[in-house]
């Protein structure tokens, strides 16, 4: 198995930026959401990008805020388990 890896700096903000080769790899694009965690087995970050579900409100009537905040809280907490 092909790994793709590059060495990259962190920000003063903690910040990195994930390699073209690696986003592609993983199918990671702009607005996709990633899980970050540290393995302490392996000692070593991880990233897994999270597949989402498609978030759909019927069309043809009124839609409520309060449907709205639970249809994205369902999702968020999808994304978090």
């Amino acid at each position: 198995m092909e790994r793709a890896e590059e060495i990259v700096k962190i920000t003063r903000n903690f910040q990195v930026t994930i390699p073209s080769l690696v986003r592609a790899r993983a199918d990671i694009k702009e607005g996709s959401f990633v899980r970050i965690f540290y393995d302490e087995a392996e000692k070593v970050i991880k990233i897994v990008p999270l597949k989402r579900k498609r978030l759909t409100l019927r069309l043809g009537r009124d839609v409520s805020v309060e449907e709205m905040e639970k249809a994205v809280e369902e999702v968020l907490d999808e994304a978090t388990s």
